[in-house]
């Protein structure tokens, strides 16, 4: 297994993480408790030694799962990470409140890696405003927690003043070859090796959306390497940027965890060749955008109700990745009946507003017939 060090903090961890997110689960909707233990169990075998997790995950579910799996095992041999659901922050006491009762959650004493979870511009400034970080570097000082960090979703602007706020021992941030201008993306990256912050990596393959494709795009994968999953060239590509430390996958079944060690195993990072067809295949997917919205909102609130930003953003991303599966349940219920772009009037109100001067009447027509449609069911 691939091991990679955090100089700044001593510790080897694996290049592979398992992330605690998406286990499988049982018609009920429940963790599969047997099959996600044997899961846990397989990687452990095969070296993996990060585990995360976070308050929320699985309805609640997910801490308590794992402190009872992991309870196995000699408390030294692996590194557990979890969050601070810090929504549910609302003053100072909350802090420790919570804390404590991931401690029980997870039967332990420590965190060897916590997250302040999801920071955002509002969260931040929340945080710390109520003492809310100068707590959580208490709790490291009486060793409670190993390592100190955030995960982030926010803009690049927000992730530079989060990051040289304090002397962080590690960040988390959503990196992969189609998102690399998007949130921190890589100018992020570059500023967590200027300032020696080691790199946890989440969405290595954007919610699986960069593992299964169409046929053109599989192709060009296969003949890289016929035996490699496509996934893995996704992962590949984020374990190529040395200052990654871990990068997290969320495996819902058993196939996905070998196919995790398999590629972990003998990790190598992308050639120039595989660079070069990686490149190629995001440019290949950025083409098929079909609006230029660029969710500025101008054009809102919609006399109609249409959520115009919406169903561009939904029309867009299910003809980059020609997957109806990507985008059903933003679609269905995110935007749902009455937001959708059947509802349109044609008043123009929207497009007297729009800087970017698109044919929003035009193209929202467009959008209710593509989706109805659903040509790409992938």
């Amino acid at each position: 297994m691939e091991k990679r060090r955090m100089d700044k903090l001593g510790v080897e961890a694996s290049l592979l993480g398992f992330g605690c997110m998406r286990f499988p689960v049982t018609a009920e909707g429940k963790i599969d408790e047997p099959l996600a233990e044997k899961m846990i169990d397989k990687a452990i075998a095969a070296g993996v030694n990060y585990f995360d997790t976070a308050y929320p995950y699985h309805g609640r579910e997910s801490e308590p799962f794992v402190g009872r799996v992991l309870g196995k095992y000699d408390r030294n041999s692996f590194y557990l990470a979890t969050k601070l659901p810090c929504w549910k922050i609302e003053k100072l006491e909350d802090v420790d409140a919570v804390f404590q009762e991931q401690l029980e959650r997870l039967q332990t004493d420590y965190i060897d890696f916590y997250l302040v979870h999801g920071l955002n511009k509002e969260r931040f400034d929340m945080m710390v405003n109520i003492g809310g970080i100068k707590r959580l570097e208490e709790l490291k000082a009486e060793g409670r927690i190993k390592y100190l960090g955030f995960s982030f979703h926010d803009k690049y602007e927000v992730f530079e003043e989060i990051l040289c706020y304090r002397d962080w021992d590690f960040c988390q941030i959503q990196l992969n070859y189609m998102d690399v201008n998007e949130q921190a993306g890589m100018k992020g990256y570059r500023l967590t090796e200027e300032r020696q912050v080691p790199l946890i990596v989440m969405e290595p393959v954007k919610g699986g959306s960069l593992a299964v494709f169409a046929d053109d795009i599989t192709e060009k994968f296969h003949a890289l390497d016929p035996n490699a999953s496509i996934a893995s060239f996704a992962l590949r590509w984020v374990g190529s940027l040395p200052n990654v430390k871990v990068i997290l996958s969320g495996m819902s079944d058993m196939a996905q965890v070998e196919d995790n060690l398999k590629t972990f195993a003998e990790f190598k990072p992308l050639s120039a060749e595989e660079h070069q067809v990686v490149e190629e295949v995001a440019a290949l997917i950025n083409s098929r955008v079909k609006s230029g919205c660029t969710g500025c909102r101008y054009c809102m609130p919609c006399p109609a109700g249409v959520d115009i930003p919406g169903n561009f953003r939904v029309w867009n991303t299910y003809h980059m990745y020609q997957k109806y599966s990507m985008v059903k349940n933003s679609w269905e219920r995110g935007i749902g009946e009455e937001k959708q772009a059947k509802n349109c009037v044609k008043c123009g109100k929207c497009e007297a507003a729009c800087p970017q001067k698109l044919h929003i009447r035009e193209d929202l027509v467009k959008v209710q017939e593509d989706m109805e449609k659903k040509e790409f069911t992938l």
